[in-house]
């Protein structure tokens, strides 16, 4: 479970969040929407550990009964999942999956481990492929899979699907939900639309903690 308590943030002396609270379950997808310069960005560099000097929080930062928001990045087990997907170039598809996985996965272990998800999301033959010639779809697939390699306690989604067009955005967004349900974490994503919010699930304003 993951829990945001009595979280204010500022710049300066410019609130920009005050006192905001939230719970989320193992499977629950959380969204939070605003419009740009509402504080989504700040608000996930807090969670995972990388606000800019010039800002202040206070508040808490809770996973699995473990307060988080005292550890440095790399103990807090919270992954993120970005617009771009921010691959390594000058690594293959598969190399650039190996390099998420926890260094506890021995080194023969590693790229059966690859080759298992890549053939789950349908990528299967990409392991040896140039992330250069991937088109946007497949990019986000392998940036997701990257993600979840890892085995984050908590994944955030800082508007994945925007910068894919439509018809590939619909696809690509059920089948995110799907994985991330399956896996059973919980999962906090923000957005400006209201199509990317799964279906019964808990959407929450920003402008409410302004």
């Amino acid at each position: 479970m993951l829990q945001v308590q009595d979280l204010t943030l500022t710049l300066g002396d410019t609130p920009l969040l005050r006192r905001v609270n939230f719970t989320v379950q193992p499977g629950e997808i959380l969204t939070l929407m605003g419009p740009s310069g509402s504080g989504k960005s700040t608000l996930f560099a807090w969670m995972i550990g990388a606000l800019g000097g010039e800002f202040r929080a206070s508040g808490g930062l809770w996973l699995n009964e473990r307060r988080c928001d005292l550890l440095p990045t790399e103990k807090r087990r919270i992954g993120i999942l970005f617009q771009d997907a921010l691959l390594f170039d000058h690594l293959s598809v598969g190399e650039n999956l190996r390099l998420a996985l926890p260094v506890t996965v021995g080194r023969h272990e590693r790229q059966p481990q690859v080759l298992q998800v890549l053939e789950q999301a349908g990528l299967i033959d990409f392991y040896a492929r140039d992330p250069a010639t991937l088109s946007g779809g497949q990019r986000a697939r392998v940036a997701l899979l990257r993600a979840l390699l890892a085995q984050p306690d908590a994944l955030l989604l800082d508007e994945p699907f925007s910068r894919l067009d439509q018809q590939l955005r619909n696809s690509f967004r059920q089948w995110v939900f799907n994985e991330l349900q399956h896996r059973q974490i919980p999962v906090v994503q923000v957005t400006h639309d209201a199509d990317d919010v799964p279906s019964g699930a808990r959407c929450l304003q920003l402008e409410n903690w302004r």
